[in-house]
């Protein structure tokens, strides 16, 4: 995925204001309009100072990519930054309003798709019910596990009076519910924008997502753990101790174990309605063959076993 310079794409400097950004992409798009343009690739250009304009003219989307930061060149192989997106506060069904669908990977992987605002209408006319707000944030596996109570700091983008944007800061202290697993969203009323003519205030819905663990992975309920063995563990069968994220255990090698063979703790997954489970996925390690002695055992594994793993690809040892 390439990263796109949607600034240079307008001609535009980092601090042009909203009103600049309009007045560009009106003179570009009268010069790049496939049905009036003698441009080259006119079309493509068109397309992506479409999508450029549907970034900056938006003070969310905006701030959002601005918060990528300047060290991206365009054109060049992109990743978004881990946990870039963390406590960035958006308003509606998600970031774009605009037909997302028509836009490249580079939008979509940051800004997916927008939903709709809701409204109600009350018994002395229309009240009109505050946007709800949308936010990621990321949590320790351990959070979800027992349940805990967090801080977290909200960044909100707007637009001031001279046609900036600037983006402000609140923090709230949530409860993380037992179990909850990444995707799912804590909703949190009347924490969105104000409603008008009496209406409610919207709600503040908190994406959850899982900071990366150093030792586990999760999948739905179920949580994974690579654990090294040696080859005599794999092979004789031993009883080790693994460790889990409500303590260290002790597990069975059954012989003649493989590489990647799954041994599962029953129930000490996520909690849940259906608790889930506890894998253990099987990693050989070998020793490495670093000293005169280490050559010696592999040399004489080399003689004394019959063994070509290679077998089932219908070649044999040389």
């Amino acid at each position: 995925m390439q990263y796109k310079d949607y600034y240079k794409i307008m001609g535009l400097s980092r601090n042009s204001t909203q009103d600049e950004v309009k007045r560009a992409y009106r003179k570009l798009a009268r010069k790049y309009h496939p049905d009036v343009s003698k441009e080259k690739d006119a079309e493509a250009k068109f397309k992506e100072l479409g999508e450029a304009y549907e970034v900056l003219q938006d003070p969310e989307k905006r701030a959002a990519y601005d918060k990528l930061g300047t060290k991206w060149k365009a054109g060049e192989d992109f990743r978004p930054p881990p946990n870039w997106d963390e406590g960035f506060e958006f308003k509606g069904g998600g970031f774009t309003g605009g037909d997302a669908g028509a836009f490249s990977d580079f939008f979509e992987q940051l800004f997916g798709r927008a939903g709709s605002r809701p409204t109600d209408r009350g018994p002395h006319g229309f009240h009109v019910r505050g946007q709800d707000s949308h936010a990621k944030i990321y949590i320790d596996l351990e959070d979800s596990i027992h349940g805990s109570t967090r801080n977290i700091s909200l960044s909100t983008p707007e637009m001031d009076v001279q046609g900036y944007v600037k983006v402000k800061h609140r923090s709230l202290n949530i409860k993380i519910p037992k179990g909850i697993k990444p995707g799912q969203h804590i909703r949190l009323a009347g924490q969105g924008d104000p409603g008008s003519g009496g209406g409610k205030a919207g709600d503040l819905l908190l994406e959850i997502a899982f900071n990366s663990h150093p030792l586990y992975r999760v999948s739905e309920t179920d949580i994974y753990l690579e654990l090294p063995v040696t080859p005599w563990e794999a092979a004789l069968g031993a009883k080790i101790k693994v460790p889990t994220p409500e303590g260290s255990v002790d597990l069975k090698i059954p012989p003649n174990s493989r590489q990647g063979s799954k041994l599962r703790l029953k129930g000490r997954g996520l909690p849940a309605k259906t608790q889930g489970d506890f894998f253990v996925v099987l990693q050989i390690a070998l020793p490495p063959a670093n000293t005169e002695r280490a050559k010696a055992v592999y040399q004489k594994m080399q003689q004394e076993l019959d063994f070509n793993p290679r077998l089932s690809l219908g070649v044999k040892s040389l």
